[in-house]
């Protein structure tokens, strides 16, 4: 499986995101209608909008992007290191054209590709329309309208495990589980997120668990490929 791709092509990335508001009567008066018609479609009959406001930062259109990390696999000393780095903070518009930067130089090799778990649903298309709502210009790579299914640069690893079964859903923790993947089972989880971004104003705190999702996907494509895991120790931020 994968035999024709080297890992050191490959760009792995993740999102973290949240709310656009802390909570849905910070909203102004137009978006508290469209919320309340969006939500209508998951929300129970007792519930009313602000009762699943939580879930707004997975729309892009409702939440925003709080940190993005990318991280590569690279040969150093004869042993397979792990690079990362992340772009977050509060300034939606500076981390998303310092990320498209990043993202630009590394795809401007014809053999780089990008990769995410879900990303191809989620991550990808998240970014590039928080990237429009904020006027910025999209990276060659993220722009996919009218390319063909070859021209696309993206790799996702749910994709890869479902073989097909387009209605199957996987998530990273049990793939990690099954594959026998070591992860920190420390900090928080992508629940809390919001949280820690609103009440803590600890966006770092969200980098370094974002930077271990992308980490565990990186293990997750060198097990689907047959190839012997990174070493815990050689992981390293930039």
């Amino acid at each position: 499986m994968l035999e024709s791709f080297n890992v050191d092509d490959v760009l792995f990335i993740d999102i973290e995101t949240v709310p656009q508001q802390s909570g849905f009567d910070e909203l102004d008066d137009d978006f508290k209608v469209l919320w309340d018609k969006k939500s209508t479609y998951f929300r129970t009959e007792e519930q009313g909008p602000a009762d699943v406001y939580e879930r707004a930062g997975i729309y892009a259109e409702f939440g925003k992007i709080v940190c993005v990390s990318a991280g590569v696999i690279i040969q150093k000393d004869g042993e397979r290191w792990f690079r990362a780095k992340s772009f977050y903070g509060h300034d939606e518009k500076q981390l998303l054209s310092d990320f498209g930067q990043m993202l630009s130089g590394w795809m401007a090799s014809p053999k780089h590709q990008i990769c995410g778990h879900n990303a191809r649903e989620f991550d990808f298309p998240y970014i590039a329309r928080r990237m429009l709502i904020n006027n910025l210009r999209l990276p060659d790579a993220l722009n996919v309208a009218g390319k063909k299914p070859w021209e696309v640069k993206f790799l996702d690893t749910l994709d890869l495990w479902k073989f097909g079964d387009y209605k199957h859903y996987t998530s990273l923790a049990l793939l990690t589980k099954v594959f026998g993947i070591p992860t920190p089972k420390d900090d928080i989880d992508g629940s809390q997120v919001a949280h820690v971004y609103y009440v803590e104003n600890n966006p770092e705190r969200i980098a370094v668990y974002c930077e271990k999702d992308i980490l565990a996907t990186a293990q997750l494509f060198l097990r689907f490929k047959g190839e012997s895991l990174i070493k815990p120790e050689c992981f390293v931020r930039v």
